[in-house]
This record gives C-alpha cells, structure tokens and sequence, in this order.
C-alpha cells in the first residue's frame, strides 16, 4: 500500500492515463478517487461508471452523449460524461475489460484524438477529460485472445497502479 500510495502522489499531478489492476473489493475505485483528488483536476467533475453493469448501448450513451431522435426514447439531446468531465474532467472506467469492442474503437479515438462523436450527430466535440480504468482481468491474455484491442490497451496501461 505504501508503493501504491507513493504511485498515486507522482500520478496523479500528471494526465497520464491510468490502468488500476486488482482483485474485486480491493479498493481500485479508491485509488481512482484518491488519483483525482492529489491531480490539479480535482475541483473538475469525477465520473464513475461500470462498465460491466450498463449495456452497451446504454453505456456508449452514458460516454459519449446522444442526438435526439438516435434512438427510441432519445426524446431530447443529452450530455454524456465525456463532454459533462470534458473541461479537465476525469471519468473511471470500472471493469473495462468488460467493454464491448465496437465502443473500444470509440474510446480510443478519445485517447488518441481528443474528440469523440454523439450518437447519432454528425460533429466532433472535444475533450481533455482524463481517463482512468481499472480491470481484475488480465488484459494482456484478453489482447492475445482477441476479446481486447492492443492499441487501447497500450494507451490506457500508460501508467499501471496493481
């Protein structure tokens, strides 16, 4: 706990991306939190969101946002979390290993480009939110059997708090 706690005051003043890898219950969200409360971000929202607990389209709609009219029962436009944190913001993707490829395409288009697209509009919106995601997964074994992209595992294990 003393690496971890010494890890979380050299990250957490940073915007490196974070990956909290860890058994479930052992307290990956607390470090999350403790990451964002240390971090010059920490007056700017905080996001939790589990990605094994939403569906996918329920979760890419919690991201990303949505147009109304995208889907049936999008009755009016909504913010999704990555445009709400978006002014240095920060969002913790819990259970990442959990997500489903097509929405992995979409995430690391925000790793990589800063922008991302509603669903269902025609614009790109920028971001500057910061990403930290924890799995109990071994992601390097879900890359190799290719249920988890490569690339975004690459750019969100920028720095691995275990």
């Amino acid at each position: 706990m003393i690496n971890v706690c010494e890890m979380i005051k050299r990250v957490a003043p940073t915007k490196t991306t974070i990956m909290i890898t860890g058994e479930s219950g052992t307290g990956k969200e607390l470090i999350a939190r403790a990451v964002h409360r240390n971090g010059g971000r920490n007056d700017k929202p905080f996001v939790s969101l589990n990605c094994a607990a939403l569906p996918d389209s329920l979760l890419e709609s919690e991201l990303f946002g949505h147009r109304k009219g995208a889907f049936t029962g999008a009755l009016a436009d909504r913010a999704g979390w990555f445009e709400v944190c978006g002014a240095s913001g920060a969002v913790f993707l819990d259970e990442i290993g959990e997500m489903a490829k097509t929405l992995q395409a979409k995430l690391l288009r925000v790793l990589q480009e800063r922008t991302f697209r509603k669903v269902g509009g025609v614009q790109d919106v920028s971001t500057d939110v910061r990403i930290i995601a924890s799995t109990n997964r071994n992601l390097r074994s879900e890359v190799e059997e290719g249920r988890f992209r490569e690339d975004l595992f690459y750019r969100l294990n920028v720095m691995n708090l275990d």
